[in-house]
C-alpha cells in the first residue's frame, strides 16, 4: 500500500484523547490511515514537510448562513461605515454608478439597491433616516439587512411595491412593521415583516446562489474551515430560493463548494405527506429527512425560529429588557415568531415524519419552549439520526442548563457576538441576569454539547478569533462579557470548534478527530492555539478537505512526489528530487 500523502515534521494536535499528539499523519483515498508508528513501513506518493507547524482537524462551523454571506460579498457592503453619514455616502457612490452586484443580476432582484452589514451599534443606536434614504434612491427599491438577519432597513419605493406604504397595513403574524408616532413607516422592518419585501426579490437564481456560494466557500477555505452547517434554506424569510439544494449540488457537482455542507430546510419548507402513520407529519417529497445525503452534502435537522434577536430586542425572555435601544421598552418581553400552540403543533408534525429539530431560541422564555417541544417529541416519537439543537441558547437559566443535558440536545452559543454585540447586550439585560448569556463552561460542565459557530454573517466568521473570544469573551469595550467562569480553555475552544462541533452536528463518526479512518480534513496553523498567547493572530497556512487542499497560503509548498517510505528523510538521495519544506521560503 502506498499512501496518497504524508505529513511529517508536524505539531498534530489531534483532539483524539487515545492520542492527543502526533508528528506523522498518513492520507490514502481521503481518509486518515494512520499516525506516528501506525505508518511504519508505509511509502507514501507525496510527503510534506512540515517544518513544526501545527496540524489539526479541520474547523467546523456549525450555524452559519453561507448562501446570504456569499450574496453579501456581491452586494453594498455597510459594515464598516461609522456613522449614518458614512452609510449614506456609500448608497449614494453605488447610485451614482448606477451598478448592480454581481450576485443580483439574474434574479427577480435585479435593479433592486441590495446593501449588506449594518447595525445600529455602529451607528450610535440610530437607524436611518427614511426620507434620506428616498432622497438617495428615489423611485429605485432599496433593503439593507441587517446583521443580525432579525431585521431589516427599506425605502419608500419597496414599501410601496409591497403594498405595505399605508398606516393602516396591518403587522403580519410574528412581525413588526415600524411606525412613527403619525403611522408612517419608518423604513424598520422586524423580523417576519421583511417577508413582505423579500417576496418582492426571492427566489434567487440558481446561477447566483451557485456563484456566492463558491465565493462563500473559498473565503472559508482561507479561514481554515472545512466543513459547515447552512442553518436555514429553501423558505421563510432566511431561505433564497425553493430549490436551493439544487444550487447546493450544483456548486457540489462543479467544484464550487470548498468545504463539506450541511443544510438545514426550514419548517416553511416542509409539506403534508401521507405514508408516515401520523397524518400530521410533514417532510420533503420521498420521505427523505435529515440525515440524507454524504459526506460531503447532506441534510441537517429542520430549522424553526421561535423567537428574534437580543440585538432588536425581540428575543422572547422572562424578564422586560433593561435598555431603550430603538422602541419604548415598558414592558418589552420580546415575542415568539408564531403563536406557541401552533409552532409546537408544526415542530410534531415534522419530527413524526423522522426530522430532528434545531430550534432558534435566544431568550429563556423560548429556550423553555424549545425544551418542552423536543422532549415531548422525543418521548413520543423516540430519538433521531441526528441530534436535536437549540440554536443560540443565549439566556439560559440555571434550571435549563440540566434539562438540555438530561434531553441530549445540542447547544450553539456564539462567543463571536462578544466584540461588537457585548456591551449592547450588557446594557439590554441587566446585571442580575447576565451571568445567564452565552454561557460556555456551564455547558460543558453539565454535559451539555456545545458547537462553535458563528451565525456569519450575523457576527464575525473567523474560527481563530471565535476560539479566542470563548478563552477572553472580550468585548469591543475591553470589558469581559458576563460570567468571566464562563471562559474556555484554549483546548475547549478548540474541541468546540472540531470534535464537539462534529457531535453536534451528526458527524462525530467521520469528523472532528484525526484519527484512523476518519476524513483527512485538516487545517495547519503557524502556531499552536493551545499555546498562543493570542488565538487570533496565529496564520491559517492550508486548509484541506478529504486531504486535497482547498486553500494555501503564499508560503505554503505544495506537497512534492517523492515516492518514499515513511522511515526515510526527506531530501535523501533516493526520494530523487530534494524536497522544499514550507518553511523554506517564508517570508
Amino acid at each position: 500500500m502506498k499512501l496518497d500523502l504524508l505529513l511529517r515534521n508536524a505539531d498534530i494536535i489531534t483532539m483524539d484523547d487515545r492520542r492527543p499528539h502526533a508528528t506523522l499523519l498518513g492520507i490514502w483515498q481521503g481518509r486518515i490511515v494512520g499516525l506516528d508508528d501506525e505508518l511504519d513501513g508505509l511509502d507514501a506518493a507525496e510527503v510534506l514537510d512540515l517544518d513544526g507547524a501545527t496540524v489539526t482537524p479541520g474547523f467546523i462551523d456549525a450555524h452559519c448562513h453561507t448562501t446570504w454571506f456569499g450574496l453579501g460579498l456581491g452586494e453594498v457592503d455597510v459594515s464598516g461605515a461609522r456613522g449614518l453619514d458614512q452609510l449614506y455616502a456609500l448608497l449614494e457612490a453605488d447610485m451614482a454608478v448606477g451598478s448592480t452586484s454581481a450576485g443580483t443580476v439574474q434574479g427577480r432582484e435585479a435593479g433592486w439597491l441590495m446593501a449588506t452589514g449594518f447595525s445600529q451599534t455602529q451607528h450610535g443606536g440610530e437607524f436611518p433616516d427614511v426620507s434620506v434614504l428616498d432622497r438617495i434612491t428615489g423611485d429605485r427599491p432599496l433593503f439593507i439587512r441587517h446583521n443580525s438577519g432579525h431585521l431589516a432597513v427599506v425605502n419608500t419605493a419597496a414599501l410601496r411595491l409591497a403594498g405595505a406604504e399605508s398606516a393602516s397595513f396591518p403587522d403580519p403574524d410574528g412581525g413588526v412593521i415600524v411606525r412613527d408616532a403619525g403611522g408612517r413607516p419608518t423604513g424598520l422592518l422586524q423580523e417576519t415583516a421583511q417577508q413582505l419585501i423579500q417576496d418582492l426579490i426571492l427566489p434567487y437564481s440558481l446561477d447566483a446562489i451557485e456563484a456566492a456560494l463558491d465565493r462563500a466557500t473559498r473565503h472559508y477555505a482561507s479561514e481554515g474551515i472545512t466543513s459547515f452547517t447552512e442553518a436555514g434554506i429553501g423558505g421563510g424569510w432566511i431561505g433564497h430560493s425553493p430549490v436551493e439544494l439544487a444550487a447546493y449540488q450544483r456548486a457540489a457537482a462543479n467544484g464550487r463548494l470548498h468545504a463539506r455542507a450541511q443544510l438545514m430546510p426550514v419548517l416553511d419548507a416542509l409539506h403534508p405527506l401521507d405514508g408516515h402513520g401520523d397524518p400530521d407529519a410533514v417532510g420533503l417529497d420521498l420521505g427523505i429527512a435529515g440525515g440524507f445525503g454524504n459526506d460531503y452534502l447532506s441534510l441537517g435537522p429542520a430549522k424553526v425560529f421561535l423567537d428574534g434577536s437580543l440585538l432588536g430586542e425581540t428575543a422572547a425572555v422572562s424578564e422586560e429588557y433593561c435598555s431603550h435601544g430603538h422602541t419604548d421598552n415598558t414592558g418589552n418581553t420580546g415575542y415568539f415568531q408564531a403563536d406557541p400552540e401552533a409552532l409546537r403543533n408544526r415542530i410534531e408534525a415534522a419530527y413524526a415524519a423522522g426530522w430532528s429539530i434545531a430550534a432558534h431560541a435566544i431568550g429563556d422564555r423560548a429556550v423553555d419552549l424549545a425544551i418542552d417541544i423536543i422532549t415531548d417529541c422525543a418521548d413520543r416519537y423516540g430519538p433521531r439520526t441526528l441530534p436535536n439543537r437549540i440554536e443560540h441558547a443565549s439566556i439560559t437559566r440555571p434550571d435549563q442548563v440540566q434539562r438540555l443535558a438530561d434531553a441530549g440536545i445540542a447547544v450553539t452559543p456564539q462567543a463571536s457576538f462578544f466584540a461588537d454585540g457585548g456591551d449592547g447586550m450588557t446594557a439590554s439585560l441587566g446585571p442580575e441576569r447576565l451571568g445567564w448569556a452565552y454561557r460556555a463552561a456551564t455547558f460543558i460542565a453539565a454535559g451539555v454539547t456545545l458547537a462553535g459557530s458563528s451565525d456569519r454573517p450575523v457576527a464575525d466568521g473567523n474560527v481563530l478569533r471565535g476560539m479566542q473570544a470563548f478563552v477572553d469573551r472580550r468585548t469591543s469595550s475591553g470589558a469581559v462579557f458576563g460570567n468571566p467562569d464562563e471562559r474556555l480553555s484554549p483546548r475547549q475552544a478548540l474541541a468546540a470548534y472540531t470534535a464537539r462541533a462534529a457531535a453536534a452536528t451528526g458527524t462525530a463518526h467521520a469528523k472532528g478527530t484525526l484519527t484512523q479512518g476518519k476524513l483527512a480534513d485538516f487545517t495547519v496553523l503557524s502556531g499552536s492555539p493551545l499555546a498562543a498567547p493570542d488565538i487570533a493572530a496565529l496564520r491559517v497556512l492550508a486548509t484541506a478537505v478529504g486531504g486535497v487542499f482547498t486553500y494555501r497560503d503564499a508560503s505554503f509548498r505544495s506537497p512534492v512526489r517523492v515516492g518514499q517510505a515513511v522511515g526515510q528523510a526527506a531530501g535523501s538521495p533516493a526520494s530523487g528530487t530534494p524536497f522544499i519544506s514550507s518553511a523554506t521560503n517564508r517570508s
